[in-house]
Parts: structure tokens; C-alpha cells; sequence
């Protein structure tokens, strides 16, 4: 007997971990801030990817500079130098207040670096009377490495 799905509901049930419950809504394209499920419905895009699309969907100048980029060089490592990086870090620090930029490929990366930059503040400016850093021990947050220090857990 052959399996027979008929929606992408169901075939995430079938083919995507299940970490998560989805709310029972197939967006299939999207304009601006706004999103439309597979049925034609309007929503106003509130999410926008969990702030990863902040620029909206489907706006021609991104489009265009994406597939512009994408026909050069998609994604390299920090491992590398690449151009475009380089001068996002330059724009960066010159219109704000970091002195130097720095780029990452996830939360944790993030998360990571925010920990070792304070630690490493703390230990350039504290005073003796200084205040203790706060970390959360047993925590799901607490399993990457700068994190089991900060929370004083066993590795």
C-alpha cells in the first residue's frame, strides 16, 4: 500500500522533526510585511522569521542584491576573508559605536561571544566590590561551552 499525503502539514508530520508544534497555517509567498497561506489569506507578517527578514518579503532592490551576491559567492566560512564582509564590518563600526564588528552563524555563536566579551570586560574594568556575573545552571542554554563556565556546570 502506498503512502498517500496530501498536504505540507502532513508531510512535515512525516519528514520534519517534531520539536515544536507549528500552528496549522502554510505560508506560500509573501509582499512587504505581509504573508498569505496556501488558501490566499492575508496576515501581517508580526514574526518576520523570528527577526531573521526584518527587510520584508519580496522587495525587488533585496531580491536583486541577493541574487546578484548568489551569482558570485554565496556563503563562506569565517575562516576566510570575503570582500562584502569586510566592508559590512567597516559601515558597521563607522556609523555606530563598536570599534570592530563581529559576525556569526547562529544564536549560540552569538550568545558565546556576548559571555566571553563581558567576562573579558569584567576582568579589564571590576572594581573589587563588583558585581558577580548571573549565569542559569541546568538550563537548556547552559550546554555550550563559554556557557558551562559562566553557570560553573561539569563539562
Amino acid at each position: 500500500m502506498a503512502l498517500h499525503i496530501v498536504n505540507t502539514a502532513e508531510l512535515a508530520d512525516r519528514y520534519l522533526m517534531q520539536t515544536g508544534r507549528r500552528l496549522p497555517v502554510t505560508f506560500v509567498r509573501g509582499r512587504g510585511c505581509l504573508v498569505y497561506d496556501d488558501t490566499g489569506r492575508e496576515y501581517l507578517d508580526l514574526v518576520a522569521g523570528i527577526a531573521v527578514n526584518l527587510l520584508g518579503h519580496a522587495h525587488p532592490d533585496v531580491a536583486a542584491a541577493v541574487s546578484e551576491q548568489a551569482g558570485q559567492l554565496i556563503h563562506t566560512s569565517n575562516l576566510y576573508f570575503t570582500q562584502p564582509q569586510v566592508q559590512l564590518a567597516q559601515r558597521l563600526v563607522e556609523l555606530s559605536f563598536p570599534s570592530r564588528a563581529f559576525f556569526c552563524n547562529s544564536g549560540a555563536e552569538a550568545n558565546e561571544a556576548a559571555i566571553k566579551l563581558a567576562r573579558k570586560w569584567g576582568a579589564r574594568n571590576r572594581r573589587a566590590s563588583g558585581a558577580p556575573g548571573i549565569a542559569m545552571e541546568r538550563s537548556r542554554s547552559s550546554r555550550r561551552p563559554a556557557r558551562f563556565m559562566a553557570g560553573r556546570l561539569p563539562r
